[in-house]
């Protein structure tokens, strides 16, 4: 054990469900490290819609995975970057120092000065890379590779539609899909106009001039970022054999997915991106900085605000304003 290391730190927590409120800067004992761990001192952790939503049990069905009657997880912030400052004896592929990113689910606790994580679920943060900046890299990132990557199969000359392009999965989207060689048009309010272009797309729409039934069309991709419409809304939208992928449970979405995967036609798709295995997500975060080590792809963060003012962040959050990611620092 380092001599340095503290016997307990400042965290976030919650005991109920409800308002931004209910968050709360508490101390709490620094975790100790388990076989194949490391402790992190925290440099940044994302504040997600996701965790909001959790906070809130809205929906309510959201009980049944963070607890029914009291969340479970009483820290939130499962993507975040840190230093290591203690390793584990069976761990050998990480050192004190060494400048990571990690994405390990709602069990994390990453509102915290310092978190214990799994060795195997951190990736290196590239020379070059903002430490802070690196959880902006992948927390959309994260999400938007894969849509697009698997489950949309984008590349060269592929016509792609973002809506919410100026969101933390939405900002990436266009520019993954722009480095994939696709033709993107986002979809954003008339403030983020010119950031979607500055990302890499070519048609930007703005939904506050323009209604859904004028927007352009036809895409081979649609991409609902933000679960703003809905397969039946965005149909006349598709090719011919086109496909709408949403982040945000529905019904028609969650009834299509498995249809998706046979046939052809115009079809819809949902992915639980952050269900995967550690290892798919880890390779997925060393190619997102890669990228953004090499100047393709670029950390969209709307603001950094201190750790203990994480209830303002979830209230921001909650106006569906945000602009790339909002980042906690301790």
């Amino acid at each position: 054990m380092e001599p340095s290391r503290p016997r307990t730190m400042t965290a976030v927590t919650y005991d109920r469900y409800g308002p931004p409120e209910v968050l709360h800067p508490a101390e709490l004992p620094v975790p100790e490290v388990a076989p194949g761990h490391v402790l992190l001192e925290v440099a940044a952790v994302a504040v997600s819609s996701a965790e909001a939503a959790m906070r809130a049990a809205d929906p309510p069905v959201a009980r049944l995975a963070t607890g029914l009657r009291r969340p479970r997880v009483r820290v939130p912030g499962s993507e975040l970057s840190g230093r290591v400052v203690e390793v584990a004896p069976d761990v050998t592929d990480l050192r004190v120092g060494d400048r990571v990113v990690t994405a390990t689910g709602v069990r994390a606790g990453g509102y915290a000065e310092y978190v214990a994580v799994p060795a195997a679920a951190t990736a290196p943060v590239p020379d070059g890379v903002d430490l802070v900046d690196a959880v902006a890299v992948v927390e959309g990132g994260l999400t938007a590779l894969p849509f697009l990557r698997d489950h949309g199969a984008v590349g060269e000359g592929i016509r792609l539609l973002v809506i919410g392009a100026a969101g933390s999965v939405g900002s990436s989207a266009v520019q993954l899909g722009a480095d994939l060689g696709a033709v993107v048009t986002g979809v954003c309010s008339t403030d983020h106009v010119d950031l979607a272009r500055t990302l890499g797309a070519v048609e930007v729409v703005d939904r506050t001039l323009v209604a859904l039934p004028e927007w352009p069309g036809p895409h081979d991709v649609v991409l609902d970022a933000v679960g703003a419409a809905s397969f039946r809304r965005c149909r006349r939208l598709l090719a011919a054999d086109g496909i709408y992928l949403t982040t945000v449970p529905d019904v028609d979405a969650l009834v299509r997915t498995p249809l998706a995967r046979r046939g052809h036609g115009k079809r819809a798709a949902l992915a639980f991106t952050g269900l995967r295995r550690d290892e798919a997500k880890v390779a997925d975060m060393r190619h997102l900085l890669q990228l953004a080590a090499e100047g393709r792809l670029r950390p969209v963060v709307d603001r950094r605000m201190p750790l203990r003012e994480a209830a303002a962040a979830h209230r921001h959050v909650e106006t569906r304003r945000k602009t790339g990611s909002l980042l906690l620092v301790p």
